[in-house]
């Protein structure tokens, strides 16, 4: 039964939830028919990255939530809040056409949750952090390093809508994708911290990032944003992590890795072109407590990883990346 608050939405065949108690009757049901249930968050502008979640969740879980949100908390004044891609029937296309046999039964997304600004933020919202009123969370000392030295609100929006989330789709997995992985190991903490069994902390899982097979970019709702021109650009930074990764592999220390990657983007950015290409950060950081790496190596069996990360600039699109160094199965 599809349940929702508005007759604006798209016609789907999946379940619309766009209020808080409409989807906990449905999330109350599922408890009382022992399912499982797979989440993943997103702000929309789906892409073959978000099917990924979706299929590993449609593996792992008798049932499988997405929730498309765009979180004005996570949004600076002056970032792209109002021009990010909203494409809500392409999205419910896209999610209509997941399936997945799981013998005896062939799987398929059960429920989408859409709630408005309103219903995720009852006192209201405010994009200036000085302006805000009522209940944030923020997960100190994990937010300022990395993305958060240029965004330095960002993560503090993060945290609290995705405890807001958790709260409401209780979800016995959910899934995100490691192209976020700042985002990701902060809300690990956060389950941690905060005593989450909805998910617990190791129920928060961390999927390899989706790439384009041909050039190796990483999927992102961002690439829409890049010209032709630029889109020929974007793969630099997944070159440049490659080199330090080579770097590093081969015993380098912290300067060299990131001399060789910045050496890559510079050799990008020399190419004649209209459009800036920019390094923001290219950084090594602890994978436990996001601090960055003096210097030194963690190469002992039984160190954590490490992850290697950067952003990138093409014109005004801005890039993520990271790859991890070590055993990327000891933070998924």
């Amino acid at each position: 039964m599809a349940t929702t608050s508005t007759t604006s939405l798209p016609p789907s065949s999946i379940p619309l939830f766009t209020t808080v108690a409409a989807f906990r009757q449905w999330r109350e049901a599922a408890r009382r028919d022992n399912k499982s249930v797979g989440f993943v968050p997103t702000m929309g502008a789906l892409h073959d990255g978000h099917m990924t979640l979706v299929r590993r969740s449609l593996a792992e879980n008798d049932l499988t939530v997405l929730s498309i949100f765009v979180n004005p908390a996570q949004f600076a004044p002056h970032e792209d809040l109002a021009t990010y891609p909203r494409t809500l029937p392409r999205d419910l296309e896209m999610l209509e056409a997941q399936t997945l046999s799981v013998p005896p039964a062939t799987r398929t997304p059960s429920a989408v949750f859409l709630p408005s600004v309103h219903e995720m933020y009852p006192a209201g919202i405010a994009q200036d952090v000085d302006a805000q009123r009522g209940t944030f969370v923020e997960v100190k000392g994990y937010g300022a390093q990395m993305e958060g030295k240029s965004r330095p609100t960002f993560f503090r929006g993060v945290a609290t809508v995705v405890t807001k989330l958790f709260n409401a789709i209780e979800p016995t997995n959910a899934y995100f994708g490691q192209k976020d992985i700042q985002q990701c190991l902060v809300l690990k903490r956060l389950c941690a911290d905060l005593l989450l069994a909805h998910p617990d902390p190791a129920h928060l899982h961390i999927v390899p990032t989706a790439r384009d097979p041909a050039d190796g970019l990483a999927l992102s709702s961002r690439n829409a944003y890049l010209s032709a021109e630029g889109r020929q650009l974007a793969p630099a930074l997944y070159r440049a992590l490659g080199a330090a990764e080579q770097a590093w592999n081969a015993g380098q220390p912290k300067a060299v890795c990131v001399q060789r990657a910045t050496d890559v983007v510079a050799a990008a950015a020399a190419q004649k072109s209209d459009l800036e290409v920019r390094l923001d950060y290219i950084e090594l950081n602890d994978s436990d407590s996001l601090e960055p790496l003096d210097g030194a190596r963690c190469a002992e069996p039984d160190s954590r990883p490490v992850i290697l990360s950067g952003a990138l600039w093409i014109g005004s699109t801005r890039l993520i990346d990271n790859i991890v160094l070590g055993d990327a199965g000891k933070i998924r």
